[in-house]
């Protein structure tokens, strides 16, 4: 059996998931591997057969999605032509981890794609959502990689097709050693401002971790240095809380080791509202941004001994023979249908964003 996984590589979630995903689909056949993104940082131990460049955003400094750096480094006749670059046929599975380049080619090529990504999980109506909807965020998650077949992970099952999170063996075997720091990432906020921020309580320290900065500086009682998974994990195995964005894969494995968790959604980006609300509903302390005005909650939170509890048992196995059984070889609707079904999506999206 010959199966291609593609994984989306603008954020660490998707590779440090897929780093245990991989040793289990090799189990079952020739695999392939296909990365788009540049962004990630966490190193992947697999070779990789395809490199795409693919379509990703850039964060910014002030808290959310830099979309003027974004809109520069996006190449859409360069995305098209890794489109019709990729042959998808010669795979008996192709699985995509919100990966447009292969879900596309797919659709481009008349094959079957099972989607399997925490994206695929806001997708559910059962799923939560904002107070506050935006409908092109809604149709970025629909459509920035569309597949036959949704599977997701989120913090809880909210549908018979949504799982728990992969939490990788990194965590689990991780030793928690509380110490007094509490652990910080926020890409999308500058170094000086979070110091700023957080060197105002004084009574912790601060261990944050930067995508802006390539050297370690302490600053008060606040330690910034460059993202390295290792540093990361040890830091993490030795706090008493942690701070970061709404995104899935952090959030998740601060849950699992039953650590304090506070989140900062970032700005403009609708998944990490949508996870936001998740985590607020099951008790996660949830701050618009971060400013002056947020201190007192801040100092408040790591004061608080009471962390989420939740239980998120190891099925990656399980899940991934389910799709093996069900999904290998199957056949799906003609090149002509499926180009029927998505042209409008295509049109509708040139008209939301206005291109």
């Amino acid at each position: 059996m010959k199966i291609l996984y593609a994984i989306q590589g603008t954020g660490n979630g998707h590779i440090s998931r897929a780093r245990d995903i991989v040793p289990i689909l090799q189990k079952y056949g020739q695999l392939d591997l296909l990365v788009s993104g540049t962004q990630a940082e966490v190193d992947f131990p697999y070779p990789i057969k395809y490199r795409f460049h693919g379509l990703g955003f850039s964060f910014g400094k002030n808290g959310g999605i830099d979309f003027i750096k974004t809109y520069r480094e996006s190449n859409l006749k360069r995305l098209w032509q890794e489109i019709r670059q990729l042959n998808v046929n010669d795979y008996d599975l192709v699985i995509s981890d919100f990966e447009p380049v292969s879900a596309w080619a797919c659709i481009n090529q008349g094959k079957f794609c099972v989607g399997l990504s925490h994206q695929e999980a806001l997708n559910f109506q059962e799923s939560p959502l904002p107070s506050q909807i935006d409908p092109i965020g809604q149709w970025v998650l629909k459509n920035y990689a569309p597949v036959s077949v949704s599977l997701g992970f989120h913090f809880k099952t909210y549908h018979r097709h949504v799982f728990t999170p992969v939490i990788r063996k990194q965590i689990r075997t991780l030793l928690s050693t509380p110490e007094n720091h509490y652990t910080v990432y926020l890409p999308a906020y500058a170094d000086q401002k979070i110091i700023r921020i957080l060197s105002q309580i004084k009574s912790v320290n601060w261990e944050v971790f930067s995508k802006h900065s390539k050297t370690y500086f302490q600053s008060g009682n606040v330690l910034v240095q460059p993202i390295n998974n290792e540093q990361f994990l040890s830091s993490l195995a030795g706090a008493k809380g942690v701070i970061c964005g709404a995104g899935f894969e952090t959030p998740a494995e601060v849950l699992y080791l039953k650590k304090k968790l506070l989140v900062i959604p970032m700005k403009g980006q609708y998944e990490q509202q949508c996870n936001a609300a998740a985590l607020k509903e099951m008790g996660v302390p949830v701050l618009k941004n971060l400013k002056s005005k947020q201190v007192d909650k801040i100092q408040e939170w790591t004061r608080n001994e009471n962390p989420v509890q939740v239980d998120y048992p190891d099925q990656t196995e399980e899940i991934l023979r389910m799709i093996i059984e069900k999904y290998a070889d199957k056949n799906f609707e003609t090149k002509e249908t499926l180009f029927k079904t998505y042209m409008p999506v295509l049109m509708e999206g040139r008209s939301r964003l206005g291109i």
